[in-house]
């Protein structure tokens, strides 16, 4: 029942997606209009994601505190753009900044982006990694909508190099000194965008929400990746593949002011 509550609560044409799983709505890309005012083109290959984050509320939902009236958002992994376009609907004064390295994902959030100007987004087709420069994606296939797109070496993938970026360049590039919520969905790459990162560039994230996936490394699990951040000042959360880690530093902080 969460699922419907959430979505009669953030979309406005809510009853579109009933009609597209029963089948009488055939669109391609299903248009949703969120509330605020936002717009949200969904090709019906990621109806899924769709789901997961207007139903399920997947990178919220773990959250200990909430965000701000005017959050700065790094999205690193942001596909189709539709966790940025949620989060707009609800705080639309977020200033947010997507990386999104498939060409296929990037036109697709640049269009999600172009039907709603009004909206503080910015969108580099980039990734995010431990260093700045170029890197070797593995996808499943080639010029089409993927979710999938990973660092890890997996048999019959197809390579992609993709240029990319360091988390402290990124910041440093956008002149931020806070990011009120990281989100990562980055197949992979999470590991090495964290483990790298400088102490002092972490201090400035107050909350995380993460999708972990399991690496080929030691310490690309979970649980390595919980202990590095609580060792770094994070309190954790975690629920599946899904990690929240919130700042002690920041909360303290808020509590003073």
């Amino acid at each position: 029942m969460k699922r419907y509550i959430r979505l009669f609560r953030n979309v406005v044409n809510w009853w579109k997606h009933f009609a597209v799983k029963i089948g009488v709505n055939r669109e391609n890309p299903v248009v949703f209009h969120l509330r605020n005012g936002v717009t949200l083109e969904v090709p019906v290959i990621l109806y899924h994601e769709f789901k997961e984050i207007f139903l399920e509320d997947c990178y919220l939902q773990g959250l200990e505190e909430s965000l701000p009236d005017a959050p700065i958002v790094l999205d690193i992994g942001a596909n189709a753009g539709f966790f940025s376009l949620y989060l707009a609907s609800i705080r639309p004064r977020a200033r947010i900044v997507c990386c999104e390295p498939i060409p296929v994902n990037f036109a697709q959030l640049s269009r999600n982006k172009a039907i709603n100007p009004n909206l503080d987004i910015t969108t580099l087709p980039v990734a995010v990694y431990g260093r700045s420069g170029s890197m070797t994606l593995q996808l499943q296939w080639e010029d089409a909508l993927s979710t999938a797109a990973t660092v890890l070496p997996i048999e019959g993938r197809i390579p992609m190099d993709v240029p990319c970026i360091s988390l402290k360049d990124l910041i440093d590039r956008h002149d931020l000194d806070r990011v009120d919520l990281l989100k990562m969905d980055c197949e992979g790459s999470e590991y090495s965008i964290l483990y790298r990162c400088p102490a002092e560039y972490l201090k400035r994230i107050g909350k995380m929400a993460a999708e972990v996936h399991i690496g080929s490394e030691p310490d690309h699990n979970i649980a390595a990746l919980s202990s590095f951040l609580t060792a770094r000042g994070f309190r954790i959360q975690t629920a599946g593949h899904m990690l929240w880690a919130l700042s002690i530093d920041w909360q303290r902080r808020e509590v003073r002011s």
